[in-house]
């Protein structure tokens, strides 16, 4: 009985999180196609032929690709193109094939922030659009409410989505309700439209208007972007809660909803305008606008927390400097917030509005950004098959090779939007792409240097019988686990005096979401009162040194905080063109060295107790 509750709760959660994108979808997609920069022709034979080419591409991309395929390339139960990347890396041996795989998934990473800045700006736009159907003037109107409501949005993420995500499931599965509810009534009407389940049509209309029909390409993604989500807040909910809530419930909602949108323009061709809000009667048409708009800002909600998990996990693994993460939750480890990135996202969304001013104009900068992660994780799930799986090449090639041409058409359909929109996602994506490999390498660079300063720990320890040493202990946080850490080279040589007790802590991320408690530390006892302290956290968790030292008792090792002092070593890069790094990614890496989050905050050590020591390096 316990586990069918666990299993409710857990489905109408994924219900209310995980498909918010995918949810909103029918508010512009069919619209989009009809009525956009493209337009198709609003024929019964060209409707038929899009409703089957939006059918199978939701059963093809989303039900086969990601839910019953890909979601099976867990790890450790959680998803995303980070997660994938380490569980790839892991086993690739070739240091060149790595080297790819690692590029890639940060390119994915890099477009998930570009598709971030998208989605709530023209999810929440798309449905305030809605209010023009109530008067035509209320549209001056439109910006100034998408604005004020997108400002509230990002300014409640400090307090946290706990209790804003309680009602996350109910009110989504009221909205799939409706959506099924209100295609079944067009339906109804007209259920000729349901011959375009047939894929027949699809390729009918492929094979008579080729050119048309790669246009409508461009928009026909529209109806599976957020298919991605589905794996990336796979560790949230579970493989099977959000397999059971997309088969048993969300993805027959969305079909009957197109298929209405189809029968209403079978029967009425004008109500192209914005055929979803003309499927509810005229009395419905407020109350439908209201759920629309709290709708699409759930949905933009979810991606918001997914760019704030994103971020956690690019500074676990080194792709960008240490920044505030704040928990708001003492129960769920997955609720946080990071300032920078929400007031980032909340800046570029503003743009995004102002900019492009109408839904349709973003839906040509959308599709480049999903269609480019899509692809990416059809490759990187390709190697799964292979490294991980232990699949026959054929059966890769069969497979792989068939979701790879899909995308490709996918994504070239998109491409010809590049002027129109798609440049944005690109330039979004090429910056975070940028900025994150420049953190990586600056920081190799850095532990380089760091290297050729330090002294073997053996040589260190035979050289200092005659140091005076003090009562307490002296904690040394240092990236590498060789060597003497600089701090400790500066502090003798300043202060002439060691503590009678040394702690070297090296801080590691796992290639696994997380790491058990009995494998969080590993202790080196090197004599003369020094230790090296291995920690290892994964990479979806926050380093917290004092609950590490806490932990350290069951080894024997007891810290107390009040005689215990964290030395810290804060680096000052300069930039020079003489080395391995061109002047302008030297730059940007040492203004972005100088404005993280101080290591102190960062693992939690009471600032009372550090002393900080500068280094200087030249990069």
């Amino acid at each position: 009985m316990q586990s069918r509750q666990a299993l409710s709760t857990l489905t109408l959660g994924a219900i209310g999180v995980v498909f918010g994108d995918i949810g909103t979808s029918p508010l512009y997609a069919l619209k989009e196609i009809f009525n956009g920069h493209h337009p198709i022709p609003v024929t019964p034979e060209n409707i038929l032929g899009i409703l089957s080419m939006v059918f199978w591409s939701i059963v093809l991309l989303v039900s086969l690709k990601y839910v019953l395929i890909i979601m099976r390339a867990d790890n450790r139960g959680e998803g995303g193109s980070l997660a994938l990347l380490a569980l790839v890396t892991d086993r690739a041996k070739n240091p060149r094939l790595a080297w790819v795989i690692t590029l890639l998934g940060i390119f994915a990473a890099a477009l998930f922030y570009g598709d971030s800045m998208i989605t709530p700006a023209i999810s929440v736009l798309s449905a305030v659009e809605g209010m023009e159907l109530v008067t035509p003037a209320l549209k001056p109107y439109v910006i100034p409410i998408t604005l004020i409501i997108l400002t509230g949005l990002f300014f409640i993420q400090k307090r946290g989505t706990g209790s804003v995500g309680l009602f996350f499931g109910p009110i989504m599965t009221g909205w799939f309700a409706i959506l099924g509810l209100l295609g079944v009534l067009q339906i109804m009407h007209n259920p000729g439209v349901l011959a375009a389940l047939n894929p027949l049509f699809a390729l009918v209309f492929i094979g008579s208007y080729p050119w048309l029909a790669f246009l409508a390409l461009g928009s026909v993604v529209l109806a599976v972007t957020g298919g991605e989500a589905l794996y990336t807040d796979m560790g949230h909910f579970g493989r099977f809660p959000i397999r059971l809530a997309w088969f048993g419930f969300v993805m027959p909602a969305l079909v009957l909803n197109y298929f209405g949108q189809g029968a209403l323009l079978l029967a009425e061709p004008e109500a192209i305008q914005n055929p979803f809000f003309h499927l509810a009667p005229d009395w419905a048409l407020i109350p439908m606008l209201g759920l629309a708009t709290l709708a699409t800002v759930i949905a933009s909600q979810a991606v918001i927390s997914g760019a704030f998990s994103v971020a956690r996990q690019s500074v676990q693994m080194g792709l960008l400097p240490r920044m505030q993460i704040i928990h708001t939750s003492g129960h769920e480890e997955g609720q946080i917030y990071v300032p920078f990135t929400n007031w980032s996202l909340y800046l570029a969304v503003v743009a995004l509005v102002i900019g492009f001013k109408s839904s349709s104009n973003l839906a040509a900068a959308y599709g480049i950004a999903v269609t480019g992660t899509m692809l990416i994780d059809t490759i990187l799930v390709a190697f799964v098959m292979v490294l991980m799986w232990k699949w026959h090449w054929p059966l890769v090639v069969v497979v792989a090779g068939f979701f790879l041409t899909v995308d490709i058409a996918f994504f070239a359909a998109n491409a010809i939007k590049i002027p129109e929109g798609g440049w944005f996602p690109i330039a979004m994506g090429l910056i975070s792409f940028s900025v994150l490999t420049t953190w990586r390498r600056g920081r190799r660079l850095v532990s380089q240097e760091m290297a050729k300063l330090s002294i073997p720990m053996e040589d260190f320890i035979t050289a200092i019988d005659d140091v005076h040493r003090v009562n307490g202990t002296a904690v040394f946080m240092t990236s590498s686990k060789e060597g003497v850490p600089p701090a400790l080279l500066h502090n003798l040589k300043h202060n002439q005096v060691l503590h009678e007790r040394v702690v070297l802590v090296t801080v590691q991320t796992a290639g696994t979401p997380h790491v058990n408690d009995m494998d969080r530390i590993y202790i080196h006892r090197m004599g003369k009162g020094f230790m090296r302290i291995i920690v290892r956290y994964g990479f979806m968790e926050s380093p917290d040194i004092p609950a590490v030292l806490e932990l350290c008792k069951h080894q024997g090792e007891r810290f107390d905080l009040m005689e215990t002092t964290f030395y810290l070593s804060r680096e000052t890069i300069v930039p020079s063109m003489t080395r391995r790094m061109t002047l302008l990614r030297a730059r940007l890496f040492a203004v972005m060295s100088k404005n993280a989050t101080s290591a102190s905050d960062f693992f939690q050590i009471p600032t009372n107790r550090v002393v900080e020591l500068g280094t200087q390096l030249v990069i």
